[in-house]
C-alpha cells in the first residue's frame, strides 16, 4: 500500500513540475504589448508555421522546450505569430499576424524578432527592432548566445 501511495505521490509531483514549467506564449499582440510595457520587458516575436514547418518544430524541440530557455524566457514577453495551414485560426488573429508579417518583412520560417516597445508622445507604441534570428545549430546554448547578443545590444 505504501508503494502505491508513493508511486501516486511521485507521479503527481512530476506532473506538477512539468506543468509549472510551461511557457506562456501570447497570441494577442495588444495584450502582449501591455504586459511588456507594464513590466518593462523586451518582446520575442516567434513567426512560425506550427503545423507544417519542420524547422519551426525543430527549434521548439531543441530550444524552446528546454529548461535553459524556460529560465531565460522570464526576461522577455513571448509572442507566437502563427501561420498554420491545417489548424483553424480566427480572422482577428490571422489579420494581426499577416499585418506583423508585412511590417517585419518575414519571408521564411522560423523567424524570431526581438523588439523593444517604446511609447511615443502621442500615446502610441512603436516596436523598436533589436534584431532577428531563426534556427541556430547547436541547441539551446548556441541559440541563447545569439539571442542574448541581440537583446543586450539595446542595454
Amino acid at each position: 500500500m505504501k508503494k502505491i501511495l508513493f508511486t501516486y505521490f511521485a507521479f503527481f509531483l512530476v506532473v506538477a513540475t512539468v506543468h509549472a514549467q510551461e511557457l506562456t506564449w501570447h497570441t494577442d499582440m495588444e495584450k502582449a504589448l501591455d504586459i511588456a510595457t507594464k513590466e518593462n520587458k523586451k518582446m520575442m516575436l516567434f513567426f512560425t508555421g506550427s503545423d507544417w514547418c519542420g524547422w519551426c518544430k525543430k527549434l521548439q524541440k531543441e530550444v524552446f522546450m528546454t529548461s535553459d530557455f524556460q529560465a531565460w524566457s522570464d526576461s522577455v514577453v513571448l509572442v507566437e505569430i502563427d501561420f498554420p495551414k491545417r489548424t483553424p485560426q480566427d480572422d482577428k488573429t490571422r489579420g494581426q499576424n499577416q499585418h506583423l508579417q508585412s511590417i517585419f518583412k518575414v519571408r521564411g520560417y522560423p523567424t524570431v524578432y526581438f523588439v523593444s516597445p517604446e511609447k511615443t508622445t502621442d500615446g502610441r507604441t512603436n516596436l523598436k527592432s533589436l534584431g532577428r534570428t531563426g534556427y541556430v545549430r547547436g541547441g539551446a546554448e548556441k541559440w541563447l548566445d545569439v539571442a542574448n547578443n541581440i537583446v543586450e545590444k539595446d542595454i
